[in-house]
C-alpha cells in the first residue's frame, strides 16, 4: 500500500499517521507538503491527518481546503483512489466538499480529548471491510469542533445510502445522546461518499494501533485498507 500524507501548517497528527501506517503494515509512506501541486506517482492511499491546519483561523479546515496541494487531492479522489481525513483532516474534506456537511463546535462548546465507542455501521467500504457490521471497536477523540451536521433532507439521504461509516454508541453498541461526546447528528463519527472512497471520521484509528496506548482496533482499520488494495477496486464496486 502506497500511502502520501498530506502536511499542512498546523497539523500535529502527521508523524502518528506516519507511524501508525508504516509500523502496523510495514509499508513506505511519503510527507507531502502543502504547497506541492502533484500527489506522488503510485499512490494509493492519501491522508489528510488531524491537527489545526492554519491555526484554524476562519474556520476549522476552511483555509487548508484551498491550499494547492488540494486540487491534486481531488483529482486522486475523482480518479477513484482513496482519501481519508481523520479529525482536521475530516473538516478539510467537507470544507472542500468533498464530503457533505460540516463540522460544528462541540455541543459542551470545550474542547474533547478521551476515548470512545463506535459501531461500525457499513462495512462495504475500503476503509472498514475487514470488520463485522455492527462491531464496536475503541478509537480516541481530541477536537473541538466535532459536532457533524447536515440539513435534514442531506441527512436522510446519506442514511439511506449507507453513507455513515462509524457512529458513536455505547461499549454494548447502544446508541443515545449519553454516548455521544460532540452532539454530532444522528450520533455520527464518519461518513462516506457516494463512489466509496472518500472517507472522514474525527476520532483517530492511528491512536488505537499498539497496546501501549490502550487499544489496538485502529489496525483493523488499515488492514481493511490494505486487503481492500491487495484485491482489487473493481471487486468491491469502485470505479
Amino acid at each position: 500500500m502506497r500511502t502520501s500524507v498530506v502536511i499542512f501548517p498546523g497539523s500535529n497528527c502527521d508523524q502518528d499517521v506516519i507511524h501508525s501506517v508504516r509500523d502496523t503494515l510495514g509499508c513506505e509512506v511519503n510527507a507531502v507538503w502543502h504547497r506541492e501541486e502533484r500527489i506522488p506517482e503510485g499512490t494509493d492511499l492519501v491522508i489528510l491527518p488531524g491537527g489545526f491546519s492554519y491555526g484554524d483561523y476562519l474556520r476549522s479546515g476552511a483555509i487548508a481546503a484551498r491550499s494547492p496541494v488540494m486540487g491534486a487531492v481531488r483529482e486522486h479522489a475523482e480518479r477513484g483512489a482513496l482519501v481519508l481525513g481523520i479529525c482536521n483532516g475530516f473538516q478539510i474534506l467537507t470544507e472542500s466538499r468533498l464530503l457533505p456537511g460540516v463540522l460544528l463546535p462541540n455541543k459542551t462548546l470545550s474542547f474533547i480529548c478521551r476515548s470512545c465507542f463506535l459501531s461500525v455501521e457499513n462495512t462495504e467500504t475500503p476503509f472498514t471491510c475487514l470488520f463485522e457490521k455492527g462491531q464496536v471497536v475503541q478509537f480516541p477523540i481530541a477536537h473541538g469542533d466535532g459536532l457533524f451536521f447536515l440539513p435534514a433532507d442531506e441527512l436522510e439521504d446519506l442514511e439511506n445510502r449507507g453513507g455513515t461509516v462509524f457512529r458513536y454508541v455505547s461499549p454494548r453498541g447502544d446508541g443515545g445522546d449519553e454516548w455521544n461526546p460532540n452532539g454530532s447528528v444522528n450520533n455520527i463519527a464518519g461518513i462516506v461518499n457516494p463512489q466509496g472512497n472518500v472517507l472522514g471520521l474525527m476520532p483517530h484509528p492511528e491512536r488505537a494501533c499498539e497496546a501501549i496506548l490502550g487499544g489496538e482496533d485502529g489496525r483493523l482499520f488499515w488492514r481493511s485498507v490494505a486487503s481492500f488494495l491487495e484485491k482489487g477496486s473493481r471487486r468491491h464496486g469502485l470505479q
